[in-house]
């Protein structure tokens, strides 16, 4: 088994700890990593103010604290498949690199994974992020149980029998320090991921639903220099009837001629396989190959928006009438589709959604103009930023579309009456 690549080092010594875009520093005292739940339970227990941080994927301020800053990394791996319940126990820091690699050896596989192999388990699931495939949910909704450190340090496991449930797996962090999820799982499976390129926008008009729903997970790729998709990843599983045909258009996209990175003239050792050739769903589903750094281009900030599915030709259409200040500042921008759930704080609450995702540029004052820009002209289609992502979204607005709001800040106060769990970002968005 080749191990995930690290991730980048915190920062110069006595400098103050970054994520791993390296554009938000921490404002913690201190960061710690404990070795046992019993460590962590009185770390918990004996601070003021403590959250959690995984893989420091987040490229803004929510997992930040001007207390203690806790990785849960450190904690034992466990990974325990119960084939009679067909679920999977995870230590809330495994990366799903890890975790994958265990659960196939054991006949079982995740619906879905992210573009990136190597964000850990819990915190991916906290800020309901997501792989693509209009069955498909958000990594979340495999979570049918959790155990978290609470504010007192008390250890607590709850599952699907509570009724408050629903508001936990995507918990921002704000609940516990979450210590281990159980996931549900499906029988593994094999699949083949061709490339196409070249598809036009306006393909989308009449074809959208039968496009994304052509294939078990579909992806699309637009640079927004004109009016086209420059990449469409098709994902098909063997066990199912064939979307594509081996050398044949598709949706009048043409073949990939080789192997393809999303961003143009990158190269392409860093991408899971292509050019149809069968692999295990778990080295197909991402994007990007576990050994090599979780990176799309290098240096890069994201932001991403959720929109109805049946509004998203016509959000895509209004980015395609900005494009020119748009492509300056960007990398690639990618179109996935994720189904409803009913977990409250998810973007995709009893919604089948269309996520917007843009990898910009390292430079935050270019980019966040341009940030603006497409919330603009998204938000007549109620669009939804990514909890973990650079956004500017008013957060009266943020908060309008959220309906299970009010019933999440009624968990949290339950949790966590005092707030120990709480931070700017959760006082900005949630409060109100």
């Amino acid at each position: 088994m080749t191990a995930p690549a690290p991730l980048r080092p915190l920062g110069r010594a006595g400098a103050a700890p970054r994520n791993w875009a390296g554009n938000v520093a921490y404002r913690c005292a201190r960061m710690e990593r404990p070795t046992s739940v019993a460590g962590l339970q009185r770390l918990v227990a004996g601070n003021a103010r403590v959250r959690a941080v995984g893989t420091r994927h987040s490229f803004n301020d929510l997992p930040d604290t001007p207390g203690i800053l806790v990785s849960v990394a450190g904690l034992p791996p466990v990974a325990e498949v119960d084939s009679a319940a067909a679920t999977v126990q995870v230590a809330a820091g495994m990366r799903y690199a890890e975790l994958a690699r265990h659960i196939d050896r054991e006949g079982y596989a995740l619906p879905n994974l992210g573009s990136l192999p190597h964000i850990s388990v819990g915190g991916a699931c906290a800020t309901a992020t997501h792989g693509s495939g209009v069955r498909n949910g958000c990594l979340a909704t495999a979570v049918s149980g959790l155990e978290m450190v609470t504010a007192e340090g008390d250890l607590v496991t709850v599952d699907r029998t509570s009724g408050h449930f629903a508001g936990m797996p995507a918990g921002l962090g704000a609940l516990g320090v979450v210590t281990r999820l159980t996931l549900d799982l499906v029988p593994s499976f094999e699949m083949r991921q061709r490339v196409y390129e070249g598809l036009p926008l306006e393909a989308l008009d009449e074809h959208f639903a039968e496009l994304v729903a052509g294939a078990y997970s579909v992806c699309l790729f637009t640079d927004w220099r004109a009016p086209r998709f420059t990449q469409v990843w098709v994902n098909e599983r063997l066990d199912e009837p064939a979307a594509t045909v081996a050398g044949r258009a598709w949706f009048t996209a043409v073949p990939a001629s080789g192997p393809r990175h999303p961003v143009s003239g990158f190269p392409t050792e860093s991408c899971t396989e292509q050019l149809g050739v069968p692999g295990r769903w778990f080295e197909r589903l991402p994007h990007f190959r576990p050994d090599f750094e979780p990176s799309s281009a290098g240096d890069e900030l994201h932001s991403e928006y959720t929109v109805p599915a049946g509004e998203a030709v016509k959000a895509l259409h209004a980015l395609d009438r900005v494009r020119a200040g748009i492509h300056p500042v960007l990398q690639i921008c990618e179109v996935r589709t994720v189904a409803a759930d009913e977990l409250w704080m998810s973007p995709f609450y009893q919604e089948d959604s269309v996520s917007i995702h843009f990898t910009w540029i390292p430079d935050a004052e270019a980019v966040l103009p341009v940030v603006g820009l497409v919330e603009e002209r998204l938000e007549p289609f109620r669009a939804k930023p990514h909890w973990g992502k650079v956004f500017t979204t008013p957060p009266a607005l943020l908060r309008s579309r959220y309906p299970r709001l009010p019933d999440f800040a009624g968990l949290v106060r339950e949790y966590d009456p005092g707030g120990k769990f709480g931070n700017p970002f959760l006082d900005r968005y949630l409060k109100q």
